[in-house]
């Protein structure tokens, strides 16, 4: 990987902020930067293309639609999918893990049966479990992990019962960069027939997945964190669960016929994308994904690992910081405090040096719970990120260190 090559195809890592500060973003697990062929794509679509889709018959209808299912194929192929009816287009991660609760709750899920997430959800993954388990009176149940950051899979096997109707996962801990080990989780869950939904929000720009050879049913992915724009998504899901599973939103494109004494759906996966999908989004997520295939999942794995345990060693030798979340396979984020200073104080500092991180419980309030904090410092990574910022953001930590303690 040519990573000077690589920067210049991301037009606002150029720019200065607060007059003369070189821009260093280590925010990538809130959102990644897009590159310049992303950008193009969604400016040709608006300027050469735009029209609704599936329902004209014009040429313009007809190339929109054109591109957004041959974004549907991509997907299909990125993550191995046996089909592409199992693709199912989304407002984002968050959308897919809320279409999952309200339709798997409706058709699998009765009074007193029970769903088991993690400690280490993201909040979107937690929230609406709860909200099902409320409407439909069953039980959440949680997954600990221990204080390096990695699930307890021993307590999995005892929580697991004969009214277990799913397992709902992270793949990557968004705050820890934990990678679970999604297999064997999957393996436990699949030998008392109970199905397993994988949150990839945080693993599909970091590492190849293959989801006939995970064997997940479900997993969930958004756009925006592999360098496509916001507002798209994608819900993988089996086939046997999407047709057994009612829609989670009516309108129009979802439906097959509709009149007042009912109304028939759409073929899959149509039956799930009622109203105008963010069809513009989905040929923007097309092009990350040839993107991301052209320079190699593998070497963006391994750069992003050699620039974690740099991150993590230079961290370590300003002393007097504390890094949450020590497991030994991890993603590329890091959240630390640095002793005796407030995080928000530390973030406020570090952007006015040019440095981008994240202050906050970054939406896993449980993890905060478990170490007893209010919140962290995240520095996260991508592609584009090179030594010198994590150098850069060392210097800016020491300067913070001095000014706060």
């Amino acid at each position: 990987m040519d990573i000077e090559l690589i920067r210049e195809e991301f037009p606002i890592l150029k720019q200065k902020i607060y007059g003369n500060k070189q821009l260093v973003y280590l925010d990538n697990a809130a959102t990644t930067q897009k590159p310049k062929c992303v950008i193009d794509s969604i400016s040709n679509f608006y300027s050469v293309f735009n029209s609704n889709i599936h329902r004209g018959v014009h040429y313009l209808s007809e190339k929109a639609t054109e591109i957004y299912e041959n974004a549907r194929l991509k997907v299909q192929q990125f993550i191995n999918a046996k089909s592409r009816t199992e693709i199912v287009f989304t407002k984002g991660s968050t959308d897919a893990l809320n279409l999952m609760a309200f339709s798997f709750g409706e058709a699998y899920i009765k009074e007193g049966d029970e769903v088991i997430v993690s400690e280490m959800e993201h909040h979107s993954n937690i929230v609406p479990w709860q909200l099902m388990c409320q409407r439909k009176k069953a039980v959440l149940k949680v997954i600990p992990f221990d204080d390096n950051g990695e699930l307890i899979l021993s307590e999995l096997d005892k929580l697991i019962s004969e009214k277990t109707k799913i397992v709902c996962v992270t793949y990557v801990s968004n705050t820890l960069g934990t990678v679970n080990p999604i297999e064997t989780i999957i393996s436990k869950a699949h030998s008392f027939g109970i199905p397993v939904l994988i949150d990839a929000a945080q693993a599909i720009q970091h590492t190849a997945i293959d989801v006939q050879k995970l064997d997940c049913d479900f997993l969930a992915l958004s756009g925006h964190k592999i360098y496509a724009e916001t507002g798209i998504g994608v819900l993988y899901a089996k086939e046997k669960y999407l047709d057994e599973m009612p829609p989670y939103q009516g309108g129009g494109d979802m439906i097959k016929t509709v009149s007042f004494s009912g109304s028939t759906w759409a073929e899959l996966p149509l039956k799930f994308e009622a109203g105008t999908s963010n069809f513009v989004g989905a040929g923007s997520l097309h092009t990350a994904l040839d993107y991301v295939d052209r320079i190699g999942l593998k070497n963006i794995q391994n750069h992003e690992a050699e620039l974690l345990k740099y991150a993590t060693q230079k961290l370590d030798e300003i002393g007097n910081i504390t890094i949450y979340g020590r497991a030994k396979n991890k993603a590329a984020a890091i959240s630390f405090n640095v002793d005796g200073a407030h995080h928000y104080d530390v973030g406020m500092i570090l952007d006015k040096m040019g440095v981008a991180v994240r202050t906050g419980t970054h939406c896993t309030e449980p993890i905060m719970q478990h170490f007893g904090i209010t919140g962290t410092v995240r520095a996260s990574f991508a592609l584009y990120n090179t030594f010198e910022e994590i150098d850069i953001l060392a210097e800016a930590v020491i300067r913070a260190k001095k000014m706060l303690c």
